[in-house]
């Protein structure tokens, strides 16, 4: 017989990071509170959003549906109340991003910085999409929808995602 030199990597095989109470509770508050208040004084800021690139990047790195729901429920309830949003929107949307992060970034290599473009990218339009379901099918709020400057600012969010998970890799603790 042949090897043919196949690897599984089994769940437990894959690293499972963790981070420590002042990152995960007090990040998530600068980045959002950054999101909210800079836009104020530099529009062109309004285009990211750092509360989706948290959410991915926290979920992706814990690699647990139950952490990435609650860490997206917790970031987006978190940017609902510093926004105009209805309450819950998008903590709704942040939750289901959660849950698809973590679920891939157990499955894929989500180190790379190709991938954590691509992974950001399919997210950014996931959030965006169950964003504006809930505004016009639950909440009847007619949906204003700009093909282009969603995609400009789907990349630019990816973009930032490249840089932004490669500073904050430095926080991870190896579980």
């Amino acid at each position: 017989m042949r090897d043919i030199g196949l690897s599984y990597t089994s769940r437990e095989q894959v690293e499972v990071y963790r981070f420590s109470w002042p990152v995960s509770i007090g990040l998530p508050v600068l980045m959002v509170g950054i999101q909210a208040f800079m836009p104020v004084r530099m529009p062109y800021f309004r285009i990211f959003d750092f509360g989706l690139l948290l959410t991915i990047f926290f979920a992706v790195s814990r690699r647990s549906q139950v952490s990435g729901m609650l860490t997206g429920a917790a970031i987006g309830l978190l940017q609902d109340c510093l926004t105009h949003t209805p309450f819950g929107v998008f903590g709704i949307a942040k939750t289901l991003v959660g849950y698809g992060a973590s679920s891939i970034g157990i499955k894929i290599d989500v180190e790379n910085p190709g991938s954590r473009f691509l992974l950001t990218f399919i997210f950014y339009a996931i959030h965006l999409a169950v964003f504006m379901a809930i505004e016009r099918w639950l909440m009847g709020q007619p949906v204003h929808f700009n093909l282009g400057q969603e995609a400009g600012a789907a990349v630019a969010n990816s973009v930032m995602a490249v840089f932004l998970f490669a500073m904050l890799n430095r926080f991870k603790i190896r579980d």
